[in-house]
């Protein structure tokens, strides 16, 4: 029963990831990637908060979001991939602007989730 919770959020979590590349913006910054792996962050931060602020949240509850819609929703292997076309381009400083402010954000992202666990909480 486990594999159906995380499929099912996978699935859900890559609709949503497709949702957002929709979104007509177009910049040779690789914004929409980076505004979906923030969101990723935040919500596994949120998850993750509610978790271990004891909330009576489901194992499958869990696997669903966790697992499956948050690894189905974030992109680090395009953020990978969009870093080293900006390299191989010659973009060396957005390369490494890219790279570095994802992480910085995404980790301040579960942060901010954490925290916001704590509210509801």
């Amino acid at each position: 029963m486990n594999w159906f919770f995380v499929a099912l959020g996978g699935a859900l979590g890559a609709v949503g990831r497709y949702a957002v590349s929709c979104i007509p913006i177009k910049t040779n910054f690789p914004l929409l990637t980076f505004v979906t792996n923030i969101l990723g962050a935040v919500l596994i931060g949120l998850i993750v908060g509610l978790v271990s602020s004891g909330k009576d949240v489901s194992p499958n509850a869990v696997l669903f979001w966790k697992t499956g819609v948050c690894g189905g929703f974030t992109t680090f292997s395009t953020f990978s991939l969009e870093t080293l076309e900006l390299l191989d381009k010659g973009a060396y400083f957005l390369g490494m602007v890219y790279a570095v402010i994802s992480v910085v954000c995404c980790v301040f992202g579960v942060w901010c989730g954490k925290k916001m666990a704590l509210l509801i909480g």
